[in-house]
This record gives structure tokens, sequence and C-alpha cells, in this order.
């Protein structure tokens, strides 16, 4: 029997380390289905079929990995896949808290399965989707963390929405004047 397991989460977007946590439980398991939870409560940069197209894009060098999506509860998914095994990355202490919780929830709604916390690289211990998007806004270059398509994606989205900046090279007329 195959052994199957679950990382599950927003992913919006997907990170690089994401894709560590990724390829390194690929390395553990048979299986990794990358499962994008529809979480309509939560206001969403990219939609469903976005997130789908950029991570199976982002993932699609590493064998044995997958990406579906779903809705409900994450215990009930894991039992339509025949999968017994979540994965969580754990960036620092603070998550923890949230993720402990959570598997414990998980455990009391489906005994038979088990959680599974792993740790990114050192290089993307703090990073998060959300900051992601906040330094891109601002304009920063976010192109070490995000992989080169999913960096264009959001570009092109925030862009649309008037929310990318570009940082400014033009010094102000007062500087141009001091440096005279």
């Amino acid at each position: 029997m195959p052994r199957i397991a679950v990382y599950s989460g927003s992913f919006d977007p997907i990170t690089n380390g994401h894709i560590d946590i990724i390829r390194r439980a690929s390395r553990v398991f048979d299986h990794v289905i990358v499962a994008i939870a529809n979480n309509s409560s939560k206001t969403a940069t990219f939609s469903v079929a976005e997130r789908l197209r950029m991570i199976e894009i982002a993932i699609r060098d590493i064998p044995g990995a997958d990406v579906d999506s779903f809705e409900g509860l994450l215990v009930d998914y894991l039992k339509r896949k025949n999968a017994r095994v979540v994965i969580r990355g754990i960036r620092a202490v603070s998550d923890m808290d949230y993720e402990f919780q959570m598997a414990s929830m998980n455990r009391q709604l489906y005994p038979e399965m088990e959680t599974v916390f792993m740790m990114p690289d050192e290089n993307y211990t703090y990073l998060s989707s959300s900051m992601i998007k906040e330094v891109a806004r601002l304009g920063a270059k976010p192109g070490d963390y995000l992989p080169a398509t999913v960096l264009q994606m959001l570009k092109k989205k925030l862009s649309a929405r008037k929310g990318f900046a570009k940082p400014s090279r033009a010094k102000s007329a007062s500087s141009k004047k001091r440096s005279r």
C-alpha cells in the first residue's frame, strides 16, 4: 500500500518554502498531494484554478507529487484519498500553537491519521505568502522566494489591481539640485 501524504494549505501563492517542503516530503512518502483548501471565508489573491495551475508548473519535476483542491474538512478529504498523513510546515515557534491545535482536532475527528511537521530550509523560515504579496505590493522583488512562473503571475495580478509598485529610480527635484 503506497504511503500517501497530503500537504494542505491556501498556497496563495505557492512559495519556494512550500516547494522545499513538498520536495523533501516526496523523499519520505510515495505520493504527496498538495491540496489547496478552498476556504470561502478568506479573500484570496488567486482563484483556485490559478493556484492549481501555478502549483502544477512549480512541482512538475518532483516525482510522486501532484495537486488537487478540496472544500470542507481536511479529514474527510484524507479519507477520500486513502491518506493517513498530513504534512504541515512549521516556520517558527509561533506556528506551533495553531498547528498543534489543528493536529489535535484532526486526530479527534480521524484517529487513524498522523500529522508530520517539517521545517523548511533556513532560507525560508520566516517566509509566508502574505509577506511575499505585501513585499511585492510595496515594490520589492520577491523573486528569490517564488518560482519564476509564480512571480510572473503575481506581477500580472497585482499590476491589474494596480497594487504592484515599481521601485522609483527618478531622483526628486530637490535631490537633483543638491547633487549638482
